[in-house]
């Protein structure tokens, strides 16, 4: 199980040091997804919807990987496992309310680090000043209000940092509330980064549908991990192949063809190419590769 998680961290630094360019942000979303597993097994846990457990994911969209994931009991709170994540100086976070706690807010702050969530519908906030909208139309969305405001409650909940309250409405007519600590970017730019929270959704998504985590081989715990660990680590492999060739087909097509192609001598460059008709030449067999004897 360790080998198997010192292999994903090794991938994932190697992913990250071919994409790493400067003057790029370090964008992290954070978000879990839930794993279904059948009542039999000994490590599903019910957690109200489930039977199962939980994997955890910290994602860098912009170089497209995950650089942390860790596999809990479906019944663990999403929270419980984010303040456990290393912070970074200077990295935007992005998560919504279901990690909602504030000593890790106030944690992530004092990193140098900012956030961009969702508050919970009971938090209550004064507004202290009104930020002037220069621009409110993005991508889907239009801005609505950018304030800045300090948490009240009447117990011992406090969150002593400068804190911005952004509302806007999506085009379907439903209005989102943000919160965030960043004082700088633009109240367009912060609702863009929480819009791109939305590619996590869509890694889950892909990752359960291409990398067969739904059937699992074993029932014991270990068994269930291992095989999680050993889908994300196709996906670092399928990533880095993709980076090393230059190849810009999206991923679903990419990992299709590769399924296809296990036990065919290709060069990845030319995957997605028809097989040459009647070749002139081929290529020397390699003699440290065995050979099908076939009587």
């Amino acid at each position: 199980m360790a080998v198997f998680a010192d292999v994903f961290a090794l991938l994932s630094q190697l992913v990250d040091r071919m994409t790493r360019h400067d003057g790029i942000q370090m964008l992290r979303l954070i978000d879990a997804t839930p794993v279904p597993l059948g009542v039999l097994c000994d490590c599903a846990k019910w957690n109200g919807r489930i039977h199962g457990l939980k994997m955890h994911v910290v994602y860098d969209p912009l170089a497209d990987h995950p650089r942390l994931i860790e596999i809990t009991p479906a019944n663990v709170n999403d929270v419980t496992v984010g303040r456990r994540t290393p912070l970074e100086a200077g990295a935007v976070y992005v998560f919504d309310k279901g990690y909602c706690h504030y000593g890790w807010w106030l944690a992530i702050a004092a990193a140098g680090s900012v956030f961009v969530t969702r508050p919970k519908l009971n938090a209550r906030f004064r507004i202290l000043k009104r930020r002037p909208l220069r621009r409110t139309r993005g991508d889907g969305f239009r801005v609505l209000e950018d304030c800045e405001v300090r948490l009240v409650s009447k117990g011992d909940s406090k969150l002593p940092i400068a804190l911005r309250r952004i509302k806007i409405r999506r085009d379907n007519g439903q209005i989102i509330t943000l919160l965030t600590n960043d004082m700088d970017r633009s109240a367009l730019d912060i609702a863009a980064l929480y819009k791109a929270r939305w590619q996590i959704e869509l890694l889950f998504r892909w990752i359960k549908q291409n990398l067969d985590i739904r059937n699992f081989l074993g029932n014991n715990q270990n068994a269930v991990h291992l095989q999680i660990i050993a889908a994300m680590i196709a996906f670092l492999l399928l990533r880095l192949a993709a980076r090393l060739h230059r190849i810009t087909m999206p991923a679903i097509r990419f990992a299709e063809l590769v399924a296809a192609c296990l036990f065919v001598r290709k060069p990845l460059a030319h995957i997605d190419k028809p097989p040459p008709v009647n070749p002139s030449r081929r290529p020397p067999p390699d003699r440290r590769q065995m050979l099908f004897a076939y009587a």
